[in-house]
């Protein structure tokens, strides 16, 4: 998925190399959408998304009583 966004973001640069500022744009806020949803993509996926530890979910049993 990065091979996308940096192939995007280098059509970019050649468009603005070139003068063609309205396909350099495009392509720029393309790369940038590209980037954006890979990020989500990697927060929010159960299977490759980022582990927070010190955000836990889990209702953890605590006792009252000091063993």
């Amino acid at each position: 998925m990065m091979v996308a966004v940096f192939a995007t973001m280098l059509v970019a640069f050649a468009c603005a190399w070139l003068r063609r500022r309205t396909l350099a744009i495009g392509a720029f806020v393309a790369s940038l959408m590209l980037a954006t949803g890979l990020f989500l993509y990697e927060i929010y996926s159960p299977e490759y998304g980022f582990r927070m530890p010190w955000i836990q979910t889990q209702v953890v049993p605590t006792s009252d009583r000091i063993a």
